[in-house]
């Protein structure tokens, strides 16, 4: 699960993710504007130079034009019937107990969200294989909960399900009672960015959902989610929904020992580019271990945050991508973050292990 970013200090927000520091490097577009010089100062290459210099500047001009344009065309299509009616919260039932012997993480029993660890989470061989266990058992959970996603389900009929697969492993389901969170899963429908609590509308032909999973098991958290398609999902939602999911993908791709975490929020920024796609800048990865929340921050953003991995270590990547507005609005209810001009919004989020050559991705089955 993400926490959010605000421009201030370090701290926890309104979310599962907390709220941190947030690097706002912006891309540069290039449009296309030629630097002008007398042509009697110019030899016969720097002419043909320059010539090259513009038209490439214009192709990348009309390359931006090209996206804007594509962007729109799906913002109209999925806004013409397509578009999903706004997201209603539902009625939340009482969360849902937890047999006693199964350990618990050390927030259980406070609604304060806990402190964001400064601290690195690095393991030994032991701790690897404990990580290995909890991500693939999340894994296992959310791959059987993505099975459920139907029209007519309702997202705490999901809740209901993942709470009952992860006890009966022996494992106590992260986000409940997290801060106050009151289930044992996010279910995020559409325009909800992250952090959706399960409740009781149904999912309808046509929508999408995240489903967050995070397993507490042997004293190790492993996290991951996925976007699912329920029913007849249009074709913009659908594009939305695999780039996002390519977009993780470039992100791990650049992962290993001595790798700059930069890397991670430039390799996926330039993709989602390529598509029009906005990515989202307020939630961000983060380490997990023992912990369920702890340095280091992932930005999947263009950012210039100073870092490098380090083998053993473990932390998500979780990027959402929109097909509009970036930002979002958090409901009264302090968790639920949805798009503030109301369209879809994927996310797709592993568990890695940074390897002296590259990253594992735990989150598995």
């Amino acid at each position: 699960m993400a926490f959010a970013t605000s421009s201030a200090t370090l701290q926890v927000a309104s979310s599962l993710h907390g709220e941190a520091l947030s690097s706002s490097s912006k891309s540069n577009i290039f449009m296309g504007a030629p630097v002008t010089f007398s042509a009697s100062t110019l030899s016969g290459k720097q002419l043909h130079s320059r010539k090259q210099l513009v038209v490439f500047s214009k192709k990348l001009s009309g390359l931006a034009e090209a996206m804007r344009i594509r962007r729109e065309r799906e913002l109209k299509s999925t806004t013409k019937g397509i578009r999903r009616p706004p997201l209603r919260r539902g009625k939340v039932s009482p969360r849902l107990p937890v047999p006693d012997h199964i350990p618990k993480p050390p927030y259980v029993g406070s609604n304060l969200l806990p402190e964001i660890s400064s601290e690195y989470q690095i393991h030994d061989s032991e701790g690897i294989a404990c990580m290995r266990a909890a991500c693939e058992l999340a894994a296992r959970v959310l791959d059987n909960a993505g099975k459920l996603v139907r029209p007519s389900v309702t997202t705490n009929e999901i809740d209901k399900a993942v709470h009952q697969m992860i006890i009966d492993a022996g494992a106590y389901p992260s986000p409940l009672g997290y801060g106050g969170f009151p289930k044992s899963v996010c279910t995020s429908v559409n325009e909800c960015m992250c952090h959706g609590i399960p409740d009781s509308r149904q999912l309808q032909d046509g929508d999408i959902i995240n489903i967050d999973v995070t397993v507490y098991l042997n004293g190790y958290h492993g996290d991951t989610s996925k976007t699912f398609l329920c029913g007849d999902v249009s074709d913009a939602m659908k594009r939305l929904v695999k780039v996002t999911e390519e977009c993780l993908e470039r992100g791990i791709a650049v992962c290993k020992d001595g790798a700059s975490f930069k890397k991670i929020g430039k390799r996926i920024s330039e993709h989602a580019e390529k598509y029009g796609y906005g990515v989202v800048e307020r939630f961000v990865g983060h380490g997990v271990g023992t912990v369920f929340h702890s340095e280091p921050f992932i930005y999947h953003h263009r950012n210039d945050q100073p870092g490098h991995m380090v083998e053993g270590q473990t932390f998500t990547i979780e990027p959402i991508l929109t097909l509009g507005s970036i930002e979002c609005v958090t409901w009264p209810d302090n968790w639920t973050a949805v798009a503030a001009d109301g369209t879809p919004a994927a996310q797709f989020e592993h568990t890695i292990l940074i390897t002296r050559t590259g990253a594992e991705i735990l989150t598995t089955i």
